[in-house]
């Protein structure tokens, strides 16, 4: 699948000490085991309630299955196989011989020698299965109070976001398409900015929005680094058509990252397209399980709604009342699949996921949000800073796509020549403190 012949740089990984993957498989990863067994184990009483005496011995297995694993990684110890029978296992089980296979001098696969998008997603995989192998708790979401919490905190944030959108929606009456893409521009940039709210970079810290989303707009311009939104915009007005063609639309692919406050930017921003015609279905991808401490499952995009619509603030509870709307249609849909949480890079789909590959090839625009979307899109290599986007996609092709991230890790790509060594710098953390962002778009070559 690659396109060109330069060499493809090495995993990041927790093997070069003092690197950002060393510090996360260090600290973060342990600080997230712990807080996970905490909260299992201050859920002792429901688990009580609803299922007595089987109920607390399952807490008591799935905190020793915890606590073990924190202790293998904290002491680097071979990673094991998977032993729930879950329809990934198999899969999981493949990957790490496959690890195996490119490890040097025989060294088994471990926590701080194998690459860190492996060990991370592997973490968490992990994680499910503690809870998984301890019925009657396996359908518990350990993630679940800290996705709720940020939605609450972000209240303000919302109600002004859903205030905005509807403002907007009554009051174009046939806009002009300056106006249109001014609009459509602050409904990308606050989901790009909604990105920032990542409970697994700040190790399960309050991470919630309270300011205004679209007057801090202009002041974050600055730092976007990349910014392919006028690609984006063309991506989506080639298919509107002339005034003598019928409109078409686009069917719009946003494979989506938090819960919380990102999500909701996410459905403003799914609203908004559908609403002004310039997409005509969206479907969202989520996880299949809890993920990454804040990631989207189905229960979540379910439950946000639910809330958005309860609401008793009148504008937050109409865009609820019109999600649901668009959902009962069919002109949104929710779709998840277990590529999402394997740890395969994006270039391997086609190959280890080509249903999914042949599904998204049915889109107009795939939107990527998040950190470890763009980890994956570009392999979470140490790719120099210049090498253009499409390389880094080593044959990802499926349709034009773009990534909407805040960086909070350090693989960065298609920069200008001396950009990456000026913010170095200026700022040695500039890739991974949550301060910049890329608006990255690819359009893959038309077939003749």
């Amino acid at each position: 699948m690659e396109t060109d012949h330069v060499k493809t740089p090495q995993s990041l990984s927790a093997k070069f000490e003092g690197s950002f993957a060393y510090l996360t498989v260090r600290d973060r990863l342990p600080t997230i085991l712990t807080k996970v067994i905490d909260t299992i184990h201050r859920n002792k009483n429901n688990f009580f309630e609803e299922h007595g005496e089987e109920g607390v011995n399952a807490e008591k297995r799935a905190i020793s299955f915890l606590s073990k694993l924190r202790n293998e990684l904290q002491t680097d110890k071979p990673v094991l196989p998977l032993s729930d029978d879950a329809e990934d296992t198999v899969a999981w089980n493949e990957y790490m011989q496959r690890q195996q296979d490119m490890m040097e001098d025989r060294q088994p696969v471990s926590w701080f020698k194998s690459p860190w998008l492996y060990v991370e997603c592997y973490m968490y995989r992990r994680i499910q299965e503690a809870v998984w192998l301890n019925p009657p708790i396996g359908d518990f979401d350990v993630f679940k109070e800290g996705k709720t919490q940020t939605f609450f905190e972000s209240q303000q944030a919302i109600m002004f976001l859903c205030t905005h959108l509807r403002e907007v929606l009554t009051s174009m009456d046939n806009p002009n398409e300056k106006q249109l893409f001014d609009h459509f521009l602050k409904f990308l940039q606050v989901s790009l900015w909604g990105n920032k709210c990542d409970l697994s970079i700040s190790a399960g810290q309050d991470n919630s929005q309270k300011i205004s989303p679209i007057e801090s707009l202009a002041s974050l311009q600055r730092f976007i680094l990349v910014d392919d939104s006028d690609q984006v915009w063309s991506a989506l007005m080639t298919l509107q058509g002339s005034r003598e063609t019928e409109k078409r639309g686009a069917r719009v692919d946003l494979i989506l990252d938090n819960a919380g406050f990102e999500l909701i930017t996410d459905l403003v921003l799914g609203d908004f397209l559908v609403s002004v015609g310039l997409a005509k279905e969206v479907r969202f991808h989520g996880k299949s399980f809890p993920w990454f401490v804040s990631d989207v499952t189905k229960k979540d995009f379910d439950w946000t709604i639910r809330q958005t619509m309860a609401s008793n603030h009148k504008q937050m509870s109409a865009c609820g009342v019109q999600w649901k709307r668009f959902l009962k249609e069919g002109v949104w849909s929710y779709h998840d699949h277990r590529f999402w949480t394997l740890p395969h890079e994006f270039c391997d789909m086609p190959t280890d996921a080509a249903d999914l590959y042949t599904d998204l090839q049915g889109s107009d625009l795939i939107l990527f949000k998040g950190d470890l979307n763009y980890r994956k899109l570009t392999g979470d290599r140490d790719w120099e800073h210049t090498v253009p986007f499409a390389r880094a996609l080593r044959g990802f092709r499926p349709a034009p796509l773009c990534s909407l991230r805040t960086l909070k890790a350090n693989v960065q790509v298609g920069l200008q020549p001396g950009h990456g060594e000026m913010l170095t710098s200026q700022e040695p953390d500039w890739m991974t403190n949550g301060k910049y962002a890329v608006v990255q778009f690819f359009c893959p070559p038309r077939e003749q």
